[in-house]
């Protein structure tokens, strides 16, 4: 009963979060967001209008792979508006109903659920390292170096940005990853001697961590809700 009414708690929740999103469209943060689907944009177009692979392969009637690329760039945009604009939040286990009247949560019973975020980075990563290759093609030969940045100058400033952010969202990536492996997450690695489940604890010990391999299987390959006092108290620490 408790795990069924836990469900219809996270379709709620889910269901206020897209109306949430949608409400807040026009609100805060929404001069980066505009901004970063502009850029977005505008380097694609670039990208199709140079010399590119791209270009060549839409002009001989090629378009499998200049419609997946589009493709990609449009759902990494709506992952980016998804991540940048719902609540990240956590989901309640104990007492479902009351909290969804009262959203009033107790103060350490919660789910931890898989989030948008976690599939965002990776998406992202490819298009920026395929618009990089395609920008590369791109360029052309010239006499003089004054000729070339005459003649690249707008593509050469598109794969500069794209090759910041490959950077950006490649670091991001990699310490995601890592706090995959530990089976932690960012405010438990920051602020740990905030957290009261975590101030009994060693400076490198972690309650939930299983072993790397398992963290990393459980969080790509079992995607359900996990209680954490099953985890936690299952290593045998003492009751908070």
């Amino acid at each position: 009963i408790v795990y069924k009414n836990c469900f219809l708690y996270v379709c709620m929740i889910t269901k206020y979060n897209y109306a949430r999103m949608f409400k807040n469209v026009f609100g805060s943060g929404f001069l980066v967001r505009t901004a970063h689907v502009i850029l977005t944009w505008v380097i694609t177009l670039i990208l199709f209008l140079h010399d590119t692979d791209l270009r060549r392969q839409e002009e001989t009637g090629e378009l499998t792979l200049p419609v997946l690329f589009v493709l990609l760039v449009l759902v990494s945009v709506l992952l980016y508006f998804a991540v940048s604009l719902m609540d990240p939040g956590f989901v309640l286990s104990d007492d479902c109903d009351l909290q969804v009247k009262t959203r009033i949560p107790p103060p350490s019973h919660y789910i931890y659920i898989l989030g948008t975020e976690s599939i965002q980075t990776p998406f992202k990563l490819v298009v920026l390292l395929w618009g990089l290759y395609m920008a590369w093609s791109g360029f052309s030969h010239a006499p003089t170096w004054q000729l070339w940045l005459r003649t690249n100058g707008v593509l050469l400033g598109a794969a500069a940005a794209v090759a910041v952010l490959s950077l950006t969202v490649l670091l991001l990536l990699g310490s995601h990853l890592y706090l995959v492996s530990l089976n932690t997450t960012t405010w438990e690695f920051m602020s740990r001697h905030r957290i009261s489940y975590l101030k009994h604890c060693g400076a490198d010990e972690n309650p939930f961590d299983r072993g790397t391999l398992r963290n990393l299987w459980s969080f790509f390959c079992i995607w359900e809700p996990v209680v954490w006092e099953h985890v936690y108290f299952k290593q045998g620490n003492d009751t908070i």
